[in-house]
């Protein structure tokens, strides 16, 4: 089971899911699920190591890699993830 805190809220996630249903039960809006809008990016405080590789979603939008991610398009695969948004 992997923790996933979000603006000091804790989470458990299994292991190799989506974040995009917790993500907006703590508050995250979502407009399009697709990786299209990115009103879901969200600032990886900790444990970018993580969540799944950027897609190309994520490439097409954001281009360039730091600590932002699309909530939308991340699966976590274990461990702590730190977020905040």
């Amino acid at each position: 089971m992997a923790q996933l805190v979000i603006n000091d809220e804790e989470f458990e996630v299994e292991d190799g899911e989506s974040i995009k249903d917790v993500c907006e039960e703590a508050g995250i809006p979502f407009a399009c699920t697709e990786g299209i809008c990115g009103t879901c990016i969200t600032t990886v405080v900790e444990g970018n190591e993580n969540l799944s590789e950027y897609n190309e979603a994520e490439q097409d939008f954001m281009g360039d890699f730091d600590d932002e991610r699309m909530c939308c398009q991340c699966k976590i695969l274990g461990g702590c993830v730190k977020m905040e948004f």
